[in-house]
């Protein structure tokens, strides 16, 4: 496993217990230390972690706006909590992030839903993440509120 695809998985199974936990953001610091010991022991991308969860809890309310538009059907507290904080860490690398391509960051998503989620997870990711990405200008990406550097939720 690569270590920027590890620093994805730290941050999914962070943001996951911080939504599972009532999204108390003074209990973000704790929950990334707990996930890299037990998870991440070693990690050299930790910072890439952090700005992926910093970025995700500055933007959640576009994000999550994202969600609701492309996953209509579903609303957003049915949507499991392991596929809704993969979506989220989708979107803002899509949508908010310069750091990857957006195919690179549709591709990781979809591979953290196959091993974390269900199993229509992928396909689920991949659908809300693909229309996304289509209907993207690519003239005028979207901006996130705040740098996720900024914002030191973590």
């Amino acid at each position: 496993m690569s270590n920027r695809h590890l620093a994805r998985s730290i941050a999914m199974q962070t943001l996951f217990e911080w939504d599972f936990r009532e999204k108390d953001t003074n209990r973000l610091p704790e929950i990334l230390e707990h996930t890299l010991k037990e998870f991440g022991d070693g990690l050299q991308e930790k910072d890439f972690a952090v700005s992926l969860i910093n970025g995700v809890v500055a933007n959640l309310k576009k994000i999550d706006k994202i969600i609701t538009e492309y996953a209509s059907d579903w609303p957003i507290d049915q949507i499991t909590v392991v596929d809704r904080n993969i979506l989220r860490l989708g979107i803002f690398e899509l949508a908010f992030s310069k750091d990857v391509p957006p195919k690179v960051a549709i591709n990781e998503a979809i591979e953290l839903a196959k091993s974390y989620g269900g199993h229509s997870s992928g396909k689920f990711v991949n659908g809300v993440l693909g229309a996304i990405y289509k209907n993207m200008a690519p003239e005028a990406p979207a901006t996130p509120e705040k740098k996720p550097e900024e914002t030191k939720h973590v």
